[in-house]
């Protein structure tokens, strides 16, 4: 017996992406709905084989319906996955909205899964791409050497900011090759050939909030304990975010046994040749559901200092599949009620 499935925010990339991943895991799937804001309403969307007729989000019912998976934007879920949750509706959101309240779990499976047990509203936060995969391969050094610091610099592809987002990136580049002039409305500069070091709005101390996201989230889902310094930066990359880590630890760090614990790590692959080529690039990741660690090298600069490399598709760890494991999660530990 499956489950009642709505996926909201279904016509936006990582919505068609949530779909994607739905079937290509087999989801026990008995009722899949596809919700979207009132113009797209009649669209269509993909799922497997089938076709589904996006629904209006504002008048839809989500009483009976198991578990919605949101990917609308953060005023959106900010006003819907209440009344989701309030309706019986086990929420997963995908926006920021929700991320940083107490009462809500942050979840990444390979991380911090029992967090799903501290469930009360009804909502579930997907943390941001850029965090989940830094995680997820930080997770097993953490629990052999105890992460003290993180200096992270981020080179995230322009499908984090949506369709919009990628639209801007190929009309740059082709109209730079007709001598068109850039139209830049996604992003602060021009994004074609060019990598610019802002995500998301300034705060306050000088950090961009996607830096203060990666900060407090990592804090949340991880340690408290552990301090992050981010430098965010959008590049001309379509899929897969990049990361260059340099962590610091409370314990002498053996590279023998950090790549042991990497190799072994759940949601974890090593490609770290030491030759030309011998790493993974975004490109190599996109429609991966991994994340790659290459680039591991011990720092000498600090005590218990390692640096690597890592690599994800964002649309997917970074958001879909994340958020769909939270989902499978949830069955496995028995969390995940049907309403059928």
């Amino acid at each position: 017996m499956g489950y009642r499935v709505a996926v909201v925010g279904a016509t936006g990339a990582v919505g068609r992406e949530i779909l994607k991943t739905l079937a290509e895991r087999e989801f026990p799937v008995d009722e899949i709905v596809a919700l979207a804001s009132p113009r797209s309403a009649g669209r269509e969307v993909s799922f497997g084989d089938k076709v589904l007729k996006v629904q209006n989000l504002e008048t839809f019912d989500f009483t009976g319906w198991d578990v919605g998976l949101f990917s609308p934007g953060g005023a959106v879920s900010a006003k819907y996955a209440p009344i989701a949750a309030k309706a019986g509706c086990v929420v997963i959101d995908n926006t920021s909205h929700f991320r940083m309240d107490p009462d809500v779990p942050l979840v990444v499976p390979e991380v911090n899964p029992n967090a799903l047990k501290q469930i009360k509203r009804n909502i579930i936060a997907n943390p941001n791409c850029s965090t989940i995969q830094m995680v997820v391969a930080l997770k097993p050094l953490h629990d052999l050497f105890t992460l003290k610091r993180v200096v992270v610099s981020t080179y995230q592809a322009v499908s984090g900011a949506g369709k919009d987002g990628m639209d801007e990136l190929f009309a740059q580049t082709r109209g730079t090759f007709v001598n068109d002039p850039p139209k830049i409305e996604q992003f602060q500069k021009q994004i074609a050939f060019n990598c610019i070091p802002q995500i998301d709005v300034f705060m306050d101390d000088g950090a961009t909030k996607e830096e203060w996201k990666m900060r407090v989230e990592t804090k949340k889902i991880l340690d408290p304990d552990v301090d992050v310094i981010a430098t965010c930066v959008r590049v001309p990359v379509f899929i897969g975010h990049s990361e260059a880590v340099v962590a610091e630890f409370e314990e002498p760090v053996d590279i023998k046994r950090a790549y042991e614990a990497l190799r072994e790590a759940e949601g974890v692959v090593v490609l770290d040749k030491r030759e030309d080529g011998g790493y993974v690039t975004p490109v190599d990741s996109v429609g991966e559901d991994a994340t790659y660690v290459s680039r591991l090298r011990v720092d000498p600069t600090v005590p218990n200092g390692l640096a690597f490399w890592c690599v994800s598709d964002n649309l997917r760890k970074g958001a879909a599949l994340n958020a769909v494991q939270i989902a499978e999660t949830m069955i496995a530990l028995d969390l995940l009620p049907r309403h059928g």
